[in-house]
C-alpha cells in the first residue's frame, strides 16, 4: 500500500497516524521532540498529547524529518500553522507525484498566507486540504464523523476521499481550497468570543447570536478572497464553527471561556504544551479585513481582548450599541 507520512504529532496528527493505520498503510509519524519520539517508540502511547489511545505497531516513529518524507506518496501536514514554515524549509527528497493533505486550520502571521498557501510556496507539491468538525479525542474513540476534503485536482482528490473514509469517519469532496481553509481558521476566533461570552454568563442567546453573525463575517472575508459562499454552509463552515463554539473540548472556546471569568491570556498560555490557533488567527483575520475591506466586527473585538487588553466587557457594549443596520445588506 501507499506510503503515508504525518508530520507532527500533536493531538490531530497523531489520531490520524492511528486511523489511517488501521486501515493497513504503511505509516510514519514525525514528532517534533526527540523525546516524545521516544516516549511513543517505547510506551506505543503519546503521554503528552493523547494518553489514552495506543498507537499502532505499523506506525513508525521518527524526529528525522528528510527520512519521513522521501518515500511518502502522501504527506499530511498536522504541524500548527506559525511553524509550518519551519519545519517544511528543513532539506528534503520528495517524491514527484507526493501530494501533502493539510489538516493545520490558521492564517500565517507574517504573511497572511493560509496554510495550503505556505506549503505549495515551499515545496512546489499539489495540497489538498481536510477540514470540518473533528475533534481528535472523539475520532480516536472511533465516534461517527464528517469531514470535508478540498482538492482542486478531483482525481487527487477521490484518491485521498478513499484514503481517510472508513465506517466511521465520512469524507466530503470539495474543489474550494480557500473558503474550506478560512472556514477552519476563522472559526477558532469566534470560538473565542464564544467562550468569552459563556465566561461572561451571557446565556444561550448571546452564543447563538455569536455564532450566527460570526458566520456572517466569516462568509464576507471569503467572499472576498475568491471562495464560494456555499462552502460555508457545510462541514468546513457552518458545521466547524457550531462544534468548536460550543464544547470545553475545544482549546479556542476553553480559553475565551476563562478569559471570561477575568484570567489573562499569559496566564492561560503558561499552563499548555497545545497550541491555541484563535490567538494569532484574530490578528491575521483583522489585517485581512483590512486588505479586503471587509467589515469583521466580533474578530476585531477578540484581536483588541487578545492584544489589546481590552476588557470583554467593553468589547461586548462596543459591539452591542454598534449603529443599527440591515441584516443582509448586500442583498
Amino acid at each position: 500500500m501507499s506510503y503515508i507520512s504525518i508530520i507532527g504529532a500533536g493531538n490531530w496528527g497523531t489520531t490520524i497516524a492511528c486511523h489511517i493505520a488501521k486501515k493497513n498503510y504503511d505509516v510514519c509519524l514525525w514528532v517534533y521532540e526527540p523525546e516524545l519520539a521516544d516516549i511513543i517508540r517505547n510506551t506505543r502511547k503519546n503521554l503528552w498529547y493523547l494518553p489514552d489511545i495506543f498507537i499502532p505497531e505499523n506506525i513508525r516513529i521518527t524526529s528525522d524529518f528528510p527520512d519521513a518524507v522521501e518515500k511518502a506518496r502522501f504527506i499530511i501536514n498536522a504541524v500548527p500553522t506559525q511553524f509550518i514554515r519551519k519545519v517544511f524549509s528543513k532539506p528534503a527528497n520528495y517524491k514527484s507525484d507526493a501530494v501533502i493533505i493539510n489538516l493545520s486550520k490558521g492564517i500565517e502571521r507574517e504573511t497572511l498566507l493560509l496554510p495550503s498557501e505556505i506549503l505549495k510556496e515551499i515545496t512546489g507539491l499539489q495540497v489538498a486540504v481536510l477540514s470540518g468538525p473533528s475533534f481528535a479525542k472523539e475520532v480516536s474513540k472511533g465516534l461517527p464523523t464528517a469531514v470535508t476534503l478540498a482538492s482542486r485536482d478531483r482525481h487527487q482528490g477521490l484518491l485521498i476521499q478513499d484514503l481517510f473514509s472508513s465506517d466511521k469517519f465520512r469524507v466530503y469532496l470539495n474543489d474550494d481550497i480557500i473558503g474550506v481553509e478560512l472556514g477552519g481558521a476563522l472559526k477558532n476566533v469566534i470560538a473565542i468570543a464564544s467562550g468569552i461570552a459563556d465566561g461572561l454568563g451571557l446565556g444561550f442567546n448571546a452564543r447563538a447570536s455569536l455564532i450566527t453573525r460570526g458566520l456572517a463575517e466569516i462568509t464576507r472575508l471569503g467572499i472576498a478572497m475568491g471562495a464560494h459562499r456555499r462552502t460555508f454552509s457545510g462541514l468546513s463552515g457552518v458545521g466547524d464553527l457550531i462544534l468548536t463554539c460550543t464544547s470545553n473540548l475545544s482549546r479556542n472556546y476553553s480559553l475565551g471561556y476563562r478569559l471570561g471569568k477575568g484570567e489573562k491570556l499569559a496566564e492561560i498560555m503558561k499552563g499548555t504544551r497545545e497550541v491555541v490557533e484563535g490567538v494569532d488567527t484574530s490578528d491575521s483575520a483583522v489585517r485581512l479585513a483590512q486588505r479586503y475591506s471587509v467589515e469583521m466586527p466580533i474578530t476585531e473585538k477578540v484581536f483588541e481582548i487578545l492584544h489589546r487588553d481590552k476588557s470583554p466587557v467593553d468589547a461586548l457594549r462596543e459591539l452591542m450599541t454598534r449603529p443599527l443596520k440591515e441584516e443582509f445588506p448586500e442583498e
